[in-house]
């Protein structure tokens, strides 16, 4: 990523936090890694964790107490599942304590121009929730093109989203400065805007902060805030 002209001085730990979800995805994670997880979550105080489906019961068990939500995805990582599998999915994830839903889109019937399709397929997620939980749509952007991230915007603020974001982590590639800065000019500043799969580091925190990010998805929370805490220490 490019340099940034922010510094760790221009944020507070609180802000950096309120950005963060903890990501709990990996398929061989144990489940006394999963607790693991929600326990750096709680420490750090960071803003969720993002568990895997099966996963979201223990999380919400082992959080029960503290200020950390609990999300999962929908639809992952392909977006390839029915609608109907994807609003079970979503009232399911509900039912076991999750207030936040990261779905991916239906990437093929994107790329397909299948548009009306697409925000459908969303929009039944988006009733799903209700106001019951936070939707941000998944786009995968290493399988489009600009003009296909553009679409996906446009269809996802549509259809009554809270956040677009760009990459579930299993795909070749994840966030750049390029897509977020695309991103944040094609909705409107309703729209949140998520960075998922390659912000490790401060330094690319900051950086993505400074094109408009909300929120990022994160497996080293610890690195991030434990780096935050050296610089400001003084």
């Amino acid at each position: 990523m490019e340099p940034t002209s922010l510094t760790a001085a221009d944020v507070t730990y609180e802000q950096l936090a309120a950005m963060i979800d903890h990501s709990l995805l990996r398929p061989e994670l144990t489940l006394d890694e999963v607790l693991a997880g929600c326990d750096i979550a709680d420490r750090y105080q960071v803003i969720s964790v993002c568990a895997r489906p099966a996963d979201v019961a223990l999380c919400a068990e082992r959080l029960a107490d503290s200020s950390v939500a609990v999300g999962t995805v929908v639809g992952f990582p392909h977006g390839a599942n029915t609608t109907a599998t994807k609003v079970f999915e979503a009232e399911r994830a509900m039912a076991d304590g999750a207030v936040e839903l990261d779905m991916v889109l239906n990437i093929g019937w994107l790329r397909s121009g299948e548009l009306e399709r697409v925000e459908s397929d969303i929009r039944a997620v988006v009733e799903a929730a209700g106001d019951d939980a936070l939707v941000k749509v998944i786009f995968e952007n290493a399988y489009l093109d600009d003009a296909q991230k553009v679409a996906a915007c446009k269809l996802s603020e549509a259809a009554g989203v809270d956040y677009v974001k760009t990459s579930t982590g299993f795909a070749a590639t994840g966030a750049t400065l390029e897509d977020l800065r695309l991103m944040r000019a094609s909705v409107s500043p309703t729209i949140k805007l998520k960075a998922a799969h390659g912000v490790r580091t401060l330094d690319q925190l900051l950086a993505v902060i400074e094109v408009g990010v909300d929120r990022i998805g994160a497996t080293r929370t610890a690195d991030i805030l434990d780096d935050y805490r050296a610089r400001t220490s003084n």
